[in-house]
């Protein structure tokens, strides 16, 4: 899809459609909303009279001209009461004119840029929110369809009018900055959508490389080998279970000062969790092609911020594996010694990404970084205490847990601090190693965490548990079902925000 920006007065606009926003309870057309329902004959204010339309938060009316205006259709999309006004209001408004534009079997729409957003809202980050709602909601996963492909309906291009050409330059830009972040967000759906069978820890590596590559960042892929001579003995003891080798992958952008540490994600990768041989039920194992979201979304934020050209230095950690049962795979009972020399008893093994963790975790401290930022598709016990409406974060520093608070505010990607008291630790201790690699059911999140605590030696560190998050179920505004891209938006934004 292509989001452009054109200086023309309403009445100029010829396309498909036009769609424009309005506040509930608008009754006394203002600006460009005004300047419309006289073009349309005051077809708008009598849709309003009639109540057929209130402008209440996700509602859409069509409207059809008779009077000869230049665009068959008009989408008024509402935008809720305006004191509860907030850029997810636009974001989803963006998300909405694209559903009724595929639904419609449109190509193209114009989308009038609203002049009626209380003050406080800047043109960029406006533009920035209403360019991610469109290309965030016209994502779908068609590569591996074969039958009907062409009826499939992808909008090919939205315009967005705004006759001013003195705001251009700031919503152009946030055009431009929305694009980059949908990109990278698009990109993390992608990999969570591919099936394990063709996304594996090899796959993974050589995608990473690609892309780093095409946006002038560093990146090794480390072999199995090349992870023994690191000692990582946690990663290997969960890849020993599949045929498929390990691998360790690392991205390093420099954007900021030669003398600044970085800031440092580390995602988990198993690219198929089936648990193990603590093997998990049949029912929805399939969504455990998934289990490398925490991945994904620090690669493609990695990559999103180098397409910024964020002035911040950035490394990208993901250990990633197949967690398989077989005739070699690590057992119940087995002790791990972690690059950190630290030894983990294992109790079970679909506790596996905790352990990968770790040796990625003791790899961070290398870098000497400002601050560590781990996401993870880790517990269900997240996803019983928050559901799918935040992650779960967790961590050592407050104010590297602000900063993803602040993000999360601004792309509406929401977390949820857990606390981690020291009386946690109790239950991963182990008679015969260092820690154990689960901490049974009561307070499952936060022992995970604690378990990673005990690797994150020696920086600021934050966890987040996007388990819950990493898939859309239903479909909303701008996240169709599927892999959602949780994460991504929310990283970009606090490396955006890293200096301020």
């Amino acid at each position: 899809m292509e989001v452009k920006v054109l200086n023309t007065d309403l009445a100029q606009i010829k396309d498909e459609a036009v769609a424009i926003t309005f506040f509930e309870g608008e009754k006394v057309l203002k600006g460009k909303g005004k300047q419309l329902d006289s073009l349309l004959s005051g077809g708008i204010s009598n849709l309003i009279k009639s109540g057929d339309f209130t402008g209440k938060a996700g509602q859409v009316a069509v409207f059809y001209p008779q009077n000869g205006y230049g665009t068959k259709r008009v989408f008024l999309i509402g935008l809720g009461k305006k004191e509860k006004f907030d850029l997810d209001k636009i974001r989803a408004a963006g998300g909405r004119a694209v559903q009724k534009a595929k639904e419609l079997k449109l190509k193209r729409f114009a989308f009038i840029y609203p002049d009626n957003l209380p003050a406080k809202f800047q043109n960029q980050d406006v533009a920035q929110a209403l360019t991610e709602g469109v290309i965030l909601a016209n994502y779908e996963m068609a590569k591996y369809k074969t039958v009907d492909k062409d009826k499939i309906i992808s909008i090919e291009d939205v315009t967005l009018i705004e006759k001013d050409s003195k705001k251009s330059s700031a919503i152009n830009k946030g055009r431009e900055i929305g694009e980059i972040t949908s990109w990278s967000a698009c990109l993390t759906r992608d990999w969570v959508n591919f099936p394990p069978n063709e996304l594996t820890p090899t796959k993974l590596g050589e995608e990473s490389k690609k892309l780093a590559l095409k946006y002038n960042v560093k990146c090794q892929v480390l072999s199995p080998e090349e992870i023994k001579k690191l000692g990582m003995g946690a990663l290997l003891g969960v890849a020993k279970g599949s045929q498929e080798p390990c691998r360790f992958i690392i991205l390093e952008y420099n954007g900021g000062r030669k003398t600044e540490s970085p800031v440092v994600l580390v995602g988990k990768g198993i690219t198929f969790d089936s648990g193990g041989i603590s093997i998990k039920p049949a029912e929805n194992m399939d969504q455990m092609k998934g289990d490398m979201a925490g991945a994904a979304t620090v690669i493609s934020a990695g990559l999103g911020a180098a397409r910024l050209k964020l002035p911040v230095n950035l490394v990208v950690l993901v250990p990633t594996t197949e967690n398989l049962p077989s005739g070699t795979a690590y057992k119940p009972g087995d002790i791990l010694t972690s690059m950190s020399g630290k030894t983990i008893e294992v109790l079970n093994t679909d506790a596996e990404g905790r352990v990968v963790l770790a040796d990625a975790l003791a790899y961070a401290s290398r870098y000497k970084p400002q601050a560590v930022i781990d996401l993870a598709t880790l517990t269900g016990a997240c996803v019983v205490a928050l559901g799918n409406v935040a992650a779960g974060m967790l961590g050592t520093d407050d104010k590297l847990k602000n900063r993803l608070k602040d993000a999360s505010k601004k792309t509406a990607e929401k977390l949820w601090e857990l606390p981690l008291f020291e009386e946690y630790e109790e239950q991963i201790k182990s008679n015969i190693a260092d820690v154990k690699n689960t901490g049974g059911r009561p307070a499952g999140a936060i022992t995970a965490a604690y378990f990673l605590k005990m690797f994150a030696d020696g920086y600021p560190w934050v966890h987040l548990d996007i388990a819950g998050m990493d898939l859309e179920e239903k479909g909303k505004a701008y996240v169709p079902k599927g892999g959602s891209g949780y994460g991504v938006r929310l990283l970009i934004q606090m490396l955006r925000d890293w200096r301020r």
